[in-house]
């Protein structure tokens, strides 16, 4: 029998009652009261490690009891009950500590899978202060490393939105770490036992995406010939990530906010909703605001995501961190590829310490993996480099053949068109590496080749080259 703690508090005495029993039903010790206040009460003679408390309510209501309960976060979780109509206070709440929210007319099904991740919640906030520890010792966090204060201010806000349910925006440009984040909060959750899931919506084409993430039914459409198991599906239980989350259609953002909200989606040709359990992460790199003013991410869905906000810094913004980095994926490497290199030279450390790193820890990452395999012994010398890699030297917009030259008067739309194709040009219309320095995805670089027109699209050889 399961012996947590449930105080259900709420102000109509027959649900009240009916909560009651059904969760003791169910093999939870129960208690109740009628508001907040007398949930204060209650909570300091009973106990309980589970709150579940409805919104409105006299005298106090559940954000207030919230706020009062704040202080024993780590040995109580809170769920709220509210109103079809206000998923706004459901989204403060969770932003307020709340560990998730569950809407009337109550799902007994839904709240029984809270429940249960709520007491796995409990055991995971103890793992967790051993991962403090390991912070305070290594400065690390799961994958992610890095003593500078930056990313110890990441690990932090990651400690403390892991154990909950709160879907949590990732924003840093390309290369940062943002899956990274995903997977270590996953990890650091009561879900990681289940799948992570992770999808990049700038990577499927638009006619796909909704049956990539909702799935469909066998003859939904032309070329459905059998049934298909969308992301959401198989992550049951554990968490999704939607990689670049502005890349995806206006009209699937719709969809996708009824499912945060609903927690229920029905495939492409199908008559049935579907329960799901999913804690999902959105990770982009642009300014989120930015893409919502310019129409490409829907204002209620950002508000929906961002209930937490992780930004990743370029790497350039927190150097102190490469030599850190740098043992870290030596290690990883040398497993991957059977080698033994221990470190890298005193003139190898200051190349990349005055490195300006536009493709940031990624970048990091891939010219280490390179020297690594072209190096024949323990130390990697700045000959194992790329040629030429950080060597050259700074020039002036007047010497510099690649420099982009705006005059007085320039608009925003047409400084933007002569950057992305004079990129294109350095990179001899490679795409793939263009968009990675613009910070842009392979996607959008596409759409603004199309935007610019035929002579544009067919000068980056955009006619030629069907997929890159």
């Amino acid at each position: 029998m399961n012996q947590e703690k449930v105080l259900i508090v709420e102000d109509e005495e027959n649900e009240r009652t009916g909560l009651a029993e059904l969760l003791s039903s169910w093999g939870y010790r129960t208690d109740t009261a009628r508001d907040g206040l007398e949930g204060l009460e209650r909570v300091a003679s009973f106990s309980p490690s589970i709150v579940l408390t409805d919104m409105k309510m006299p005298r106090m209501g559940g954000l207030e009891l919230l706020e009062k309960l704040a202080t024993d976060s780590q040995t109580m979780a809170v769920v709220v009950v509210t109103a079809q109509g206000t998923i706004d206070s459901a989204v403060q709440a969770m932003r307020m500590g709340a560990y998730d929210y569950i809407t009337k007319p109550v799902d007994t099904h839904r709240l029984r899978a809270i429940l249960q991740n709520a007491s796995a919640l409990l055991g995971t906030r103890a793992e967790l202060e051993v991962t403090r520890r390991k912070l305070r010792d290594t400065g690390s966090l799961g994958t992610l490393v890095g003593p500078s204060k930056k990313m110890q201010e990441i690990f932090h806000l990651i400690e403390m939105v892991a154990p909950s349910t709160a879907s949590v925006l990732i924003t840093g440009a390309s290369g940062t770490g943002k899956e990274m984040v995903a997977r270590t909060i996953h990890e650091l959750s009561p879900r990681r036992n289940k799948a992570f899931v992770p999808i990049n919506c700038a990577a499927i084409p638009e006619t796909l995406i909704e049956s990539e993430i909702f799935g469909h039914e066998k003859g939904a459409f032309t070329g459905a010939l059998e049934r298909r198991t969308g992301c959401f599906e198989l992550a049951e239980g554990g968490t999704l990530l939607l990689d670049e989350i502005g890349e995806m259609p206006v009209a699937t953002q719709a969809k996708l906010l009824r499912v945060l909200e609903d927690r229920k989606l029905r495939r492409l040709g199908s008559k049935v909703e579907t329960v799901v359990d999913v804690r999902v992460l959105a990770a982009t790199n642009k300014v989120p605001e930015e893409a919502v003013a310019r129409g490409e991410l829907r204002n209620d869905l950002y508000y929906r995501l961002n209930v937490f906000n992780i930004h990743m810094p370029p790497l350039r913004e927190h150097k102190e961190d490469i030599v850190d980095l740098m043992q870290a994926l030596l290690g990883e490497m040398n497993t991957r590829h059977g080698r033994k290199v221990a470190t890298v030279s005193e003139a190898v450390l200051n190349v990349f310490q005055h490195y300006a790193w536009p493709g940031n820890v990624r970048e990091l990452r891939n010219t280490l993996e390179r020297a690594v395999i072209v190096c024949d012994g323990a130390v990697i010398e700045t000959r194992h480099l790329p040629p030429g890699f950080g060597q050259a030297p700074l020039r002036t917009a007047a010497e510099d053949p690649d420099a982009v030259r705006l005059g007085v008067g320039t608009t925003v739309e047409e400084a933007e068109k002569m950057l992305i194709l004079k990129t294109l040009e350095a990179t001899n219309n490679n795409k793939t590496r263009a968009a990675e320095i613009l910070g842009i995805s392979l996607k959008t670089l596409h759409n603004k080749l199309k935007e610019y027109g035929s002579a544009a699209a067919e000068a980056a050889g955009e006619k030629e080259e069907k997929v890159e």
